[in-house]
């Protein structure tokens, strides 16, 4: 798409999202236990095609690059949009593309692009270390085909996904399995998080059926499948930034002390230009990440391309960045708006919640640095 078409997607999506993820809608999935709507998510699939953005043409989806993509997840940000977005799009249909499947592709994609049913991946281990780098399951092969046995913790609506991808290890190295969540050996437990707008789980395998997918060892496509969800979390995280410096400003344009708005007070003005740079940055930062994922999922994710790096330098850049920003920018909301701000009433805390709990989910900042260190000095 031209910037032409990608500003008319974005308009698009911003109205829909205004119409569908209003405050009193996210308010309702966090008290939830699946914390969003089956019904729903099928009709943004069927209306939006939000599920098969990534999707090939030929598998029911838009076919579209993960630059489309990070339209979408930064005004699902900016909505606190309660589907399984994150799960489907930003994990399990980049792990079935890099995968190279075609048979898996030809069952999972299909009906993960209609919303029919929803599919995630098993990023982290019980302690939420991030896989492969995590404690991993087993996978070994029984009399009645491949099981996985092991643990894996903070898994994406794991408790709601009609189907996990887990990484585990194998005698051949690391595989890809497909675990069907009402498998026998197969237990969700349900975790109390920060942010009630996700929700997240602890999966136990024993000997739980599996089905592997690709061939050889999946080192390389989960490593390129992961840094393209680390690239759409930005863009997530871009997204909330920029609507709560919206937020914070209208406040300071509607709130009077001393007889004058409060936003023209320099103090205020100040902290305003700074949450600013920090949300445009945030925003410069997850798009060459999207652009260089949309490399990565059409085979150039380890070349490097004149005047672009490689996608693991520009993710591990914007993964850094934009968890950090979306953090600093949602506690200064908060102190922004006053008494009002640490209501529970007032949607600050939602957003700050979320950027914690983001901070933390494919990687910590500090651990993107280390990345960010080692690629750089191995060249």
């Amino acid at each position: 798409m031209g910037d032409d078409d990608l500003g008319l997607l974005r308009e698009s999506l911003r109205a829909a999202f205004a119409d569908l993820s209003p405050s009193a809608t996210v308010r309702a999935h966090m008290a939830s236990a699946r914390g969003w709507s089956p019904k729903e998510w099928r009709r943004l699939s069927r209306e939006l095609g939000l599920a098969g953005f990534l999707v090939p043409e030929e598998y029911g989806g838009g076919g579209f690059t993960a630059v489309e993509a990070g339209v979408v997840f930064e005004e699902a940000g900016r909505a606190l949009l309660c589907a399984p977005l994150f799960a489907v799009s930003a994990l399990a249909v980049p792990l079935l593309l890099a995968l190279d499947d075609p048979e898996a592709a030809k069952r999972y994609l299909p009906g993960l692009a209609a919303g029919t049913f929803v599919a995630t991946v098993a990023t982290a281990d019980v302690h939420g270390r991030p896989l492969p780098d995590g404690v991993m399951p087993e996978a070994s092969e029984g009399p009645d085909g491949p099981t996985v046995t092991g643990s894996a913790g903070f898994v994406v609506d794991g408790a709601s996904a009609d189907v996990i991808f887990v990484p585990a290890r194998t005698a051949d190295g690391i595989g890809v399995f497909a675990v069907e969540s009402r498998a026998d050996g197969v237990t969700a437990t349900p975790l109390t998080s920060l942010d009630l707008t996700r929700k997240l789980a602890r999966l136990d395998f024993a000997d739980a059926p599996a089905a592997r997918i690709g061939r050889g060892d999946a080192t390389a496509p989960l490593t390129l499948a992961l840094d393209v969800a680390r690239a759409l979390l930005a863009a997530e995280q871009a997204g909330g930034a920029a609507r709560c410096l919206e937020l914070t400003v209208a406040h300071g344009k509607t709130r009077v002390q001393f007889g004058r708005p409060i936003g023209s007070f320099q103090a205020f003005k100040q902290k305003c230009a700074d949450l600013l740079v920090k949300t445009e940055s945030a925003r410069s930062a997850a798009e060459a990440a999207a652009q260089a994922a949309a490399l990565g999922l059409d085979g150039d994710a380890f070349v490097r391309l004149p005047g672009l790096p490689e996608l693991p330098v520009v993710v591990s850049v914007a993964a850094s960045y934009c968890a950090e920003a979306y953090v600093a920018v949602t506690a200064e909301m908060i102190q922004l708006h006053g008494g009002i701000g640490f209501t529970w009433e007032h949607d600050a805390h939602l957003y700050y919640k979320r950027a914690w709990t983001g901070r933390e989910l494919l990687g910590r900042p500090e651990e993107h640095t280390e990345r960010l260190a080692g690629l750089l000095a191995a060249r």
